[in-house]
């Protein structure tokens, strides 16, 4: 048996996962149109390959990886391309991202595959340009691509860690796809074992499913290397820092990759789609979504990507008193703007919610500094004090306190007494600093290129300087100026013939000016004035004396 690790904190809330977990999975039906958003991952948006009113098949690239973190963009049924443009995403902010719109045909028309038998005779860059082209993300919801995971990093990566563990309440897409499909699940550890050289396998599943934990031992038994391994039931260990810590007893620091420790971590979702896109050429336009909540039938439905969230809810069927959709979890969970967005890569869940399964918020009441969210907080942070800090705007202290270390897990506002929502302070604080580094980088950024202006500036007007210096100097070269015996005295006569006439003109000027009032002056006065006069006359002596003393030849 394999000695288990804990993490600081935890809760456990209400699992509610068996709504959805009784039933297998089914495919949803094809829907009216696919609304699918050229950004589904993290890094640069895919760039567009098709045009209106071009027909594509299923599986047809019709937006390319743009970037060097970036990922491909396929339509997910055949059919006729009817607009590009801004349309509303699975986001919280309910702001539109380009997305382009496909009307199905019915026919669901493969492209041509390029299935590979046999992957292991293959370079390892080549079935990263694989993934990359099929648009394997992470669908365990950070959706980074999964072929820059997949390098041989400069650490040896002595451990791949496969989460199974799926510790939100209600979501259980990849519970039922370990059932399901356990050996797929494998044969694509397999593979990434194999890309990253790793010495092992452990696939983490939390000890609340056991009919996925007897699945994935079976399967397990086929390859080496390889151990499934029951966790304890706690919220939030699903996080990649928390079961890694459960399985090796590594703690993954703030700020430190798990890869520099000989860690590497993955969804088992994740590595079903990438046996697909190697084995089978298939690129990633489905995924299992639990649908659940407030719906007649809850289950999981392997939904195509882009399929708009109200049709698929409508396949679960529709009870009154919705009162909104989640995406992903109550606990880390967003609320959806709209029905009218399609399904993503990220979309593992969608909870139908209503006042029943989750009631209104209550008020909120002061801190009473009882301390229970710093005894849940899983990254062992001071969440009250961050929340003093964020309500202040005090965001230098917040950083100074680890603000960029909170997973907004959620566990924090689960356990407080007095329903403060301290996850949404905390984002708040993250997005205002995000906001104030951006500001700040456009600022250097705009001074760097005035300073490279001027210093630009400068170097033209020397260079001109330097040429009309050099030009000046080798047409003197070229023509010498004739010698004279005599100097040239005709500058210091110019001179002293100005300062001569200034003199002149200011004698001038004082012979015409009459003084004033000097009709009624006292003798103090008087004697001021002839004082005045005196001393004007003294400068007129000097100037003179100057001039006649200039040199005349």
């Amino acid at each position: 048996m394999r000695k288990l690790h804990t993490f600081h904190g935890g809760v456990h809330p209400a699992t509610c996962k068996t709504q959805s977990n009784g039933s297998p999975i089914a495919k949803a039906k094809l829907p009216s149109k696919l609304v699918i958003p050229l950004r589904q991952h993290v890094g640069h948006s895919a760039r567009t390959t098709v045009e209106v009113g071009e027909r594509v098949r299923k599986g047809q690239i019709i937006g390319q990886a743009d970037g060097h973190v970036s990922s491909a963009v396929h339509a997910s049924t055949s059919g006729t391309i009817s607009a590009i443009g801004m349309q509303p995403v699975a986001h919280p902010s309910g702001l539109p991202e380009p997305c382009i719109t496909l009307i199905p045909d019915g026919l669901d028309e493969w492209m041509e595959l390029e299935p590979c038998e046999d992957w292991k005779a293959v370079p390892h860059s080549e079935l990263r340009h694989r993934l990359r082209n099929a648009g394997v993300v992470g669908l365990g919801g950070a959706v980074f691509p999964s072929d820059m995971k997949l390098y041989a990093h400069k650490h040896k990566i002595k451990t791949l860690v496969l989460n199974g563990a799926e510790c939100e309440p209600y979501i259980t897409c990849d519970d039922l796809l370990m059932r399901e499909r356990a050996e797929e699940v494998l044969k694509g550890a397999e593979l990434m074992r194999e890309l990253l050289y790793a010495d092992e396998v452990l696939i983490g599943i939390e000890d609340n499913k056991p009919e996925a934990i007897a699945a994935m031992r079976d399967a397990a038994g086929k390859h080496s290397g390889m151990e499934v391994i029951a966790v304890p039931t706690i919220y939030p260990g699903g996080g990649a820092k928390q079961l890694i810590r459960v399985l090796t007893g590594i703690e993954v620091a703030a700020g430190v990759r798990s890869t520099d420790l000989g860690v590497q971590c993955f969804n088992v979702g994740t590595a079903y789609s990438a046996w697909r896109a190697i084995r089978f050429g298939e690129p990633l336009i489905s995924r299992i979504v639990t649908v659940t909540g407030n719906v007649e039938s809850p289950q999981n439905f392997e939904a195509l990507i882009g399929m708009p969230i109200a049709e698929l809810i409508a396949q679960a069927g529709n009870l009154p008193g919705t009162t909104g959709l989640i995406m992903g979890g109550p606990m880390m969970g967003v609320l959806l703007p709209s029905d009218k967005a399609g399904v993503v890569k990220a979309t593992n869940c969608i909870i139908a919610a209503s006042d029943a399964l989750f009631p209104p918020p209550r008020p909120v009441l002061p801190c009473i500094r009882c301390t229970r969210c710093a005894d849940a907080c899983p990254a062992e942070l001071q969440p009250q004090d961050l929340y003093w800090f964020a309500r202040a705007k005090n965001f230098t202290k917040a950083e100074e306190y680890h603000l960029f270390d909170c997973i907004e897990c959620g566990a924090c506002s689960y356990v407080c007494p007095s329903n403060i929502p301290l996850v949404q302070y905390y984002r708040f604080a993250k997005s205002e600093i995000w906001a104030q580094q951006a500001g700040q980088k456009a600022a250097d950024a705009a001074r760097e290129r005035h300073e490279f202006r001027e210093s630009r500036l400068e170097r033209d007007k020397r260079e001109k300087a330097e040429k009309l210096a050099a030009k000046e100097k080798a047409a003197a070269r070229s023509e010498p100026a004739p010698v004279s015996d005599k100097p040239d005295t005709k500058p210091q006569d110019e001179i002293a013939r100005k300062i001569q006439a200034a003199i002149d003109q200011a004698k001038a000027q004082a012979a015409e000016v009459k003084p004033k009032n000097t009709e009624q002056l006292t003798p103090q006065q008087m004697a001021e004035i002839a004082e005045i006069e005196a001393r004007r006359a003294r400068i007129r002596e000097i100037a003179q004396a100057s001039t006649d003393a200039q040199p005349r030849e």
